[in-house]
């Protein structure tokens, strides 16, 4: 059972609204929340949820948020968004900084 709205917004990506459960999804600005937007959809949606990103956003600025801005991702989702896109986990801020942040239990 999706929740997905049929209709376009021009404020708003086309996705589910069970992702933003913890907002105020009718007040949220997405223009400015994008790094949270983003993270949410990578994580929880289809690709088809990723393609709507895309068209909200722009490859470009959905890749730099991705590669440069986003500091956390799922390694699930890190592994999903280098298949999907074609890019090296290592080109990824989320990726490096769980790399640099791991540490070893004795």
């Amino acid at each position: 059972m999706s929740m997905r709205k049929d209709v376009q917004h021009n404020d708003r990506p086309n996705v589910d609204t069970r992702y933003f459960w913890d907002f105020d999804y009718e007040n949220m600005d997405f223009r400015k929340a994008y790094k949270t937007i983003i993270e949410r959809v990578i994580e929880r949606g289809t690709k088809e949820d990723w393609e709507e990103l895309i068209k909200f956003y722009g490859r470009e600025k959905l890749m730099h948020a991705l590669k440069k801005e986003i500091v956390f991702l799922a390694d699930y989702a890190i592994e999903d968004v280098c298949n999907y896109f074609l890019i090296k986990k290592e080109e990824m801020k989320c990726y490096i900084r769980k790399q640099s942040r791991r540490t070893h239990w004795l």
